[in-house]
């Protein structure tokens, strides 16, 4: 699989190699796949070409079970099923008969199956005939050619297959649970007119005039409606299918489309502004966020200090600076104080900002950007106790100043929550600790839109157990996802390491356990979960992945290991990522934000001996940046 487009390739040999390529293939058309040992080996498209419809699919080799992550509109129309219903799964439910079958129908020649699984454990081509089934029921057989795909290190990363669909005609008798009066012949099921791909229906009987369909559209049809739309790592694997899909996969304006519609318009656009971003090309920085193969720390040397010295302070980023107020000083004086550490800088240094009308003073709060410019602050522990108020900076103002925003309705005062934002204007409060040491599990939303701001509660059918010192964290536009924290169980209370998220867009939005041992709707995903842990820090990265490091950690495991979880896949799975360079020497009581979508900025962290807010860290995620 060749993500880096500006690398060479053995799709763009010499001149006397394509023309060698042109004279073996007849029409010059040819897929030009690595084979083991190197070189390019032709794949001749016009042996493929048939007097039927033609389905081309691609399948994942470097996950289990081969799924499918690419089916063309071919496919989808013989089979019936959407490319919804199919992607993410094994090819072989076309075996059996009907969408709600669990077993191969008997009629499946079970000597070709075997044979198929030969040649994908040994890694070579195979072609052979066998028969598949629509979602209807109707028998159909499927001329299968598939090709195994090789990487640069001689792995096997993907297999495509060519699909040549013909009729057969087998007196199977109605589907078992079909509610159709009266089945539809074979032969009006299968109409086609498809003017772009030249394949015409004539009864039971097709003509084909062309090449398969996918290959007739333009490349302005094939950009825009079909590989727009798809996943990052999924363009990668198309380009690797032949010459035509190779140089449109090159295109920059389309490998922006895709992290727009994979990413979101916001991290684009956010991922615009990072220096050296348009030297290094979007289709590198999306392999390389979806990868995380450039994924290094470092240390970061900034001027200027933060004093006096603090802890339990929150920072979050504003573009391309990061801003860190309050914090609990010397002999646990509450600070109220603003600085700001712009980045784009040539050199980067802490800058104290003289802001109108602070709030008081507070440690244990949240502090989170909306809106571009501007901050939020909410709760924390005061001079006067526990804190429910809300005050919003516009970091770009001339005169920047802090204003209380008055909301009706607030939640309890609270310190050691966490707090997120959504569509850049809704701020969202979790859990935290309240008067008297008790924990909260409740959810609160304030919309900073609305002339005066109303705080809502998200009711919710079940609550995770009470908890503080766990993250919250934004994936997929309105979802949210809650991590770890000190968590009550019965009269105790004990680090956490589950997984809980909430879809915002719903109806009637709930929480829904995703990875833990003792939860309603529990389950324990594959992979080495982290050890249960608080006051840790969780990274949002582009595609919905979350990121998770540091913190108070039970027993004697390394606090600095990385984490990841993707929570949109079917069974989230917890992955170590193992990353070059020296992670921060504190292991917790870390703030940390994303700058640029491409940095992680550690702040701060203690030994139990020490407080150290001098040293900065960084976890860079693309080699632009580094």
């Amino acid at each position: 699989m060749e993500w880096d487009s500006n690398s060479e390739s053995d799709l763009s040999g010499d001149e006397e190699e394509e023309e060698e390529v042109e004279e073996e293939s007849g029409e010059g058309l040819g897929f030009m796949l690595r084979k083991r040992g190197g070189g390019g080996l032709p794949f001749p498209v016009d042996r493929l070409l048939q007097p039927s419809p033609c389905g081309f699919v691609v399948t994942d080799a470097l996950e289990p079970d081969n799924p499918l992550i690419y089916v063309n509109s071919v496919f989808e129309m013989v089979t019936g099923y959407r490319a919804e219903e199919v992607l993410g799964r094994n090819c072989r439910f076309l075996q059996c008969r009907g969408p709600f079958a669990k077993r191969r129908h008997p009629l499946v020649n079970p000597t070709v199956v075997a044979e198929i699984r030969r040649c994908l454990e040994e890694g070579i081509e195979f072609e052979g005939e066998l028969l598949n089934f629509r979602k209807d029921g109707s028998p159909l057989m499927n001329r299968l050619r598939m090709t195994p795909i090789y990487g640069d290190d001689e792995t096997i990363t993907h297999i495509i297959g060519i699909q040549v669909f013909t009729e057969v005609t087998l007196d199977l008798g109605p589907l078992p649970g079909s509610l159709a009066k009266e089945p539809a012949r074979a032969s009006d099921r299968f109409r086609f007119n498809i003017s772009l791909s030249g394949v015409v229906s004539d009864g039971s009987r097709n003509i084909g005039r062309g090449v398969c369909g996918i290959m007739q559209l333009s490349d302005e049809v094939l950009a825009l409606k079909i590989l727009s739309r798809l996943t990052p790592r999924d363009i990668a694997s198309v380009g690797s299918v032949c010459r035509r899909l190779y140089e449109l996969t090159k295109n920059e304006d389309l490998w922006r489309m895709v992290c727009q519609n994979a990413w979101g318009s916001e991290t684009t656009r956010v991922l615009e502004t990072v220096p050296g971003a348009k030297r290094l090309g979007w289709g590198r920085l999306a392999r390389e966020l979806t990868t995380l193969e450039a994924a290094a720390w470092r240390k970061l040397t900034v001027g200027g200090a933060v004093e006096p010295s603090r802890c339990n302070f929150s920072a979050c980023a504003v573009g391309n600076r990061v801003v860190l107020f309050g914090g609990e000083g010397v002999n646990m004086q509450p600070m109220n104080d603003t600085f700001v550490l712009d980045l784009n800088s040539t050199n980067p240094e802490w800058q104290h900002v003289k802001v109108s009308s602070p709030p008081p003073g507070r440690w244990g709060h949240t502090l989170s950007c909306v809106n571009g410019s501007n901050l939020v602050l909410f709760g924390g522990c005061g001079r006067q106790g526990l804190l429910n108020d809300v005050f919003v900076l516009d970091l770009d103002a001339k005169h920047p100043t802090w204003r209380e925003i008055s909301s009706l309705a607030p939640p309890l005062p609270r310190s050691w929550h966490s707090s997120c934002t959504l569509d850049g204007t809704k701020l969202i409060v979790s859990g935290g600790c309240a008067d008297s040491g008790v924990l909260l599990s409740d959810t609160f939303l304030l919309d900073l839109s609305m002339e005066k701001p109303v705080w809502r509660e998200i009711p919710v059918a079940w609550t995770p157990p009470s908890r503080l010192g766990h993250t919250l964290s934004v994936y997929g536009g309105r979802k949210i996802l809650m991590f770890g924290g000190l968590a009550k169980s019965g009269p105790l209370r004990f680090r956490s390491s589950d997984v809980f998220t909430m879809d915002l867009s719903e109806e009637e939005p709930g929480w829904r356990c995703v990875t833990g041992s003792g939860m309603p709707g529990a389950g324990n995903p594959g992979g080495i979960a982290p050890p249960p842990r608080l006051d840790h820090v969780a990274v949002s990265l582009p595609g919905g992945r979350i990121l998770v490091f540091g913190g108070s950690v039970a027993g004697l495991h390394s606090a600095s290991q990385l984490y990841i979880l993707d929570p949109t896949e079917e069974k989230p799975t917890w992955r170590i990522l193992n990353v070059p360079g020296r992670p921060p020497r504190f292991a917790w009581g870390h703030s940390t934000c994303v700058v640029g979508g491409t940095r992680a900025i550690v702040l701060g962290g203690q030994t139990g001996e020490e407080w150290m807010l001098s040293e900065l860290h960084e976890l860079s995620l693309a080699s632009s940046v580094i």
